[in-house]
């Protein structure tokens, strides 16, 4: 597959790393019955550039650069309160020498403080130029289009971002990924068995999807929702990563069984912590000194620890962590990830 048609920004220099994770390993196999956990790897993801990392810098690399190639001063994008995504918008925006606004949506009630810590200090320290604050449920197209709207009369330019970067064009950063890790598994001589991947606004997942047929790569993706259960999140999946597909011309059908996901480690809300996350956050920052986040990867890897558990895995297959990134929201759940807050089980 050529996406050298595309236009791309870079911000990133390399490849991420492909790691091995032995204690975690260990660690994780002393839980498991009769020991018979995975060898689990990790695609370290959070070592994208931007500030600092994540899986949607993948996406803006290609977003950005057709805000660009359309001649817009000013990205627009939306999300959650402590919104990775939004950070990583603000964090390109000023590379290019562009302005940044968004639109916030509370998704549970009275939790966006304009004075919080993580994400939301770094929306101000990176200077972001306005941000609306939206009830749960608003309809977020509509509200960013009002942005742009008042951009325009201000003789500027707009250019919406979609939340978590998810659409055809953003999908092609996950394409682009997927070849990525071919070529790592070569030169690294590594045999990857299944790969566990995050399932939110899609993105991820089904560029990586896309990216695997595309390229032919015969490894099943296993997604772990961290907002949604299977039967709301896969036609979503299905949905991105035909997108990719036709945008590519790939001439692919996306069969809908190879779109797999999980959805007992988000509840009871998206963004709200549980005793499963704060294990995974815990377990990896101890015993491979990688930080997870509390809203998306720490809940990501609940599932796959909760998976080896119930035997998913065969003894000794191995296992690859997408690592998307998020560390910055830590710091706005302190006493939750060090377990000093009541968790929901």
């Amino acid at each position: 597959m050529d996406l050298s048609s595309y236009p791309r920004r870079r911000y990133t220099q390399g490849f991420t790393p492909l790691e091995h994770m032995p204690n975690f390993t260990k660690a994780l196999r002393a839980t498991c019955p009769d020991g018979a956990g995975p060898n689990v790897w990790v695609k370290r993801d959070d070592m994208l550039g931007l500030t600092p990392g994540g899986n949607k810098t993948r996406k803006l690399e290609f977003l950005v650069a057709d805000a660009l190639a359309q001649g817009a001063d000013t990205l627009v994008t939306c999300g959650a309160p402590q919104s990775n995504h939004c950070r990583a918008t603000l964090s390109a925006a000023i590379k290019e020498g562009m302005k940044c606004r968004f639109v916030i949506e509370e998704r549970v009630p009275n939790t966006y403080k304009l004075d919080a810590s993580g994400n939301n200090f770094l929306f101000r320290l990176l200077g972001v130029e306005a941000i609306t604050v939206v009830p749960a449920g608003s309809n977020m197209l509509a509200a960013m289009q009002v942005v742009v709207d008042d951009l325009a009369k201000l003789g500027r330019k707009g250019y919406i971002v979609p939340g978590g970067g998810s659409n055809a064009i953003g999908g092609l950063g996950y394409v682009a990924c997927a070849q990525e890790l071919q070529q790592q598994f070569f030169d690294q001589g590594v045999r990857i068995h299944k790969i566990v991947v995050g399932s939110g606004s899609s993105g991820t997942h089904g560029g990586m999807l896309a990216g695997f047929l595309g390229n032919r790569i015969n490894i099943p993706l296993i997604g772990i929702g961290v907002s949604r259960d299977p039967v709301d999140q896969n036609p979503l999946v299905l949905k991105e990563a035909q997108a990719v597909c036709d945008l590519l011309g790939l001439n692919i059908t996306v069969p809908a069984d190879s779109v797999v996901s999980h959805g007992n480690w988000w509840r009871p809300k998206y963004s709200v912590p549980n005793a499963a996350m704060v294990e995974a956050v815990q377990m990896l920052a101890r015993t491979e000194a990688i930080l997870l986040d509390p809203v998306y990867t720490g809940k990501i890897m609940a599932g796959l620890i909760g998976l080896a558990r119930q035997g998913h895995f065969k003894r000794d297959e191995s296992v690859l962590f997408i690592h998307t990134g998020g560390a910055p929201s830590l710091h706005a759940y302190e006493a939750e990830v060090l377990g000093l807050a009541e968790m929901s089980h």
